[in-house]
């Protein structure tokens, strides 16, 4: 599976919004700015996030997007399939080889495993191996 620019950039729209939970709405301008994205595009983006429950929208002078939920309910897998589909490897059909067949659903099972148990919370916070905590102080 390859995810495409819509499931990329919604996922940069998504930890955007979630590292200003709370503070806000925020502008798809901004978001497009700070990230050097298509404002246009995130446009395209933000309605299937919106109509899937997932982000609200805040009219007005300062509005803008805010998500739905705490960033820690949200997963990458409900951004991903909200704009690619359904997760699939492959299309098989049940003329395939079962031994293939298995395989690509263990295939597509394993990634469902991965973003369904990571949040957006997770990915926010994330740090590098090695990277020192925020509250390490080196003299």
């Amino acid at each position: 599976m390859k995810i495409s620019t819509k499931g990329r950039y919604g996922l940069t729209i998504m930890m955007e919004l979630a590292g200003r939970y709370g503070e806000g709405p925020t502008s798809l301008k901004s978001i497009a700015e700070k990230n050097s994205l298509s404002e246009h595009y995130l446009e395209q983006l933000i309605a299937p996030l919106r109509n899937g429950g997932l982000v609200k929208s805040v009219r007005g002078a300062y509005g803008g997007y805010i998500l739905s939920r705490d960033p820690d309910t949200v997963t990458a897998g409900e951004i991903i399939r909200v704009l690619e589909g359904p997760i699939s490897v492959v299309d098989f059909t049940e003329e395939d080889d079962p031994a293939k067949r298995d395989l690509w659903k263990r295939i597509r099972d394993a990634i469902a495993d991965v973003i369904d148990s990571t949040t957006l919370g997770e990915l926010i916070t994330y740090r590098e191996k090695g990277e020192p905590d925020s509250y390490m102080f080196y003299i």
